[in-house]
């Protein structure tokens, strides 16, 4: 296959430090606080209160609305509160919190669900309560179910993974394989979608062999191993990459004939389909440089990052920031209670030296943020207008086609906090639209 490139991207140090980690199990956390938010869309309504016993697999909120899914509990054990709590962002949100018993009791609904169309592959997938497991967070029953008018033609799976220190993919890629093309063939057979390409970066050359000799007899499934450099694995960028299509201002993959979809995501529909045991548990990688024992660990939906940081033997310094997910696109965190939720796929604890935040210095306009932006936007001036409070040209210059990949930041001689004013502008944007 003859690849197509994406504009700009950036060379960040790998700090691949746990590749060779093999994923270890942490046990039953001292509490356990399920969000009734942890997806894109509307949130999820409580269905336990304080003093419910529940076990595990049991669905603890869910939402008639469309755009949403249920969440499940982790353990079992007893509902010790039921209240708002913030988590990221402002706003806060409802959450149930559960002390475990320790007896990991399984709920009777936790059945394998009869899937023998279409419409029953889309019912089970909703209630397994799968999300997007790349850091996204989309409901996948509805990425699975397009405008009928749209067709189809290509899946993209997603293991390019390519922020630094992350390589909790990488392991599902060399610990699940099978996993992973079985949930593909069930995606592909229940959606009618005939090809899919699995992209991988080539940093990561034994999960490029392992999963190309897993489909070498297969015609409707390819590996493909692509160059690193980041964002390469934005979905955007993956489809340029992989296919040559670019999808449209404002438009989602399937405007392109695309569905894209995590390596962790299908190896979870298999798992799902077998067991009937919905999302409560996620791979994640714990680094960073304050971190004593880096590694990839499988933790229970709802476990404080605290606990999670403890397993990994603690600090070796005071950690000066705490981030979830990759130090590129993640999230800075303001306590270490906060859960590990189902897009979580990195926990990190900087030291002083890497937390910092650098001192801004005038933008002396050599254009470097323009010539890594892969999505063809004018940073320096979106920058401007924000802090000038020029609201109202912000529309002109696309600032909501930003994938706050954090590119333009990254590269910045003046340390100018380009993505921090984008995403003030976008939330500017955003709010408006609402009123």
């Amino acid at each position: 296959m003859k690849f197509q490139d994406f504009k700009g991207g950036v060379h960040p140090s790998q700090k691949k430090n746990t590749m060779e980690c093999a994923t270890v199990k942490m046990g039953i956390p001292e509490k356990i606080v399920i969000p009734m938010v942890q997806h894109i869309g509307a949130p999820c309504q409580a269905l336990v209160k304080k003093g419910d016993s529940v076990k595990v697999g049991q669905v603890l909120g869910n939402s008639d609305a469309f755009v949403s899914v249920p969440v499940h509990s982790s353990v079992s054990g007893v509902v010790s509160s039921v209240d708002e709590r913030i988590i990221s962002g402002s706003k806060p949100v409802v959450c149930v919190e559960i002390k475990p018993d320790g007896l990991q009791e399984i709920s009777e609904d936790v059945k394998p669900p009869v899937v023998d169309s279409k419409e029953a592959f889309m019912k089970a997938i909703r209630a397994s309560g799968l999300t997007g497991l790349g850091g996204a967070g989309f409901p996948t029953h509805v990425k699975l179910n397009p405008p009928k008018d749209t067709k189809i033609d290509t899946l993209i799976i997603n293991g390019a993974e390519c922020e630094p220190y992350i390589t909790s993919d990488y392991r599902e890629c060399m610990e699940n394989t099978s996993n992973i093309i079985e949930g593909i063939n069930h995606v592909l057979k229940w959606t009618g979608i005939p090809r899919a390409l699995i992209g991988i970066e080539d940093n990561k050359p034994e999960a490029i062999k392992k999963l190309a000799e897993a489909v070498d007899s297969m015609n409707s499934i390819s590996v493909h191993s692509l160059k690193s450099r980041y964002p390469q694995g934005a979905e955007k960028m993956l489809i340029k990459t992989l296919t040559g299509r670019e999808v449209p201002s404002g438009k989602l993959p399937s405007e392109v004939g695309c569905l894209v979809m995590n390596v962790a995501s299908v190896s979870f529909v298999a798992e799902y389909l077998k067991t009937g045991m919905p999302l409560i548990k996620k791979r994640v990688t714990v680094d960073g440089s304050s971190v004593k024992t880096p590694k990839n660990v499988e933790v229970l939906i709802g476990t404080p990052i605290g606990e999670v940081f403890n397993f990994s033997g603690g600090f070796i310094s005071e950690p000066a920031k705490l981030i979830m997910g990759g130090p590129m696109m993640g999230v800075a965190l303001y306590s270490d209670e906060i859960p590990v939720m189902k897009y979580t796929n990195a926990l990190l604890a900087l030291d002083e030296k890497d937390g910092k935040i650098p001192q801004e210095y005038a933008c002396i306009r050599c254009g470097r943020c323009v010539d890594v932006c892969p999505m063809n936007l004018l940073p320096f001036d979106i920058d401007r207008l924000v802090k000038a409070n020029l609201h109202d040209e912000l529309e002109k210059y696309s600032v909501l086609d930003c994938i706050e990949c954090g590119a333009c930041a990254y590269t910045c001689p003046s340390k100018r906090l380009l993505t921090q004013s984008i995403r003030l502008g976008k939330d500017v944007l955003r709010r408006r639209a609402k009123k």
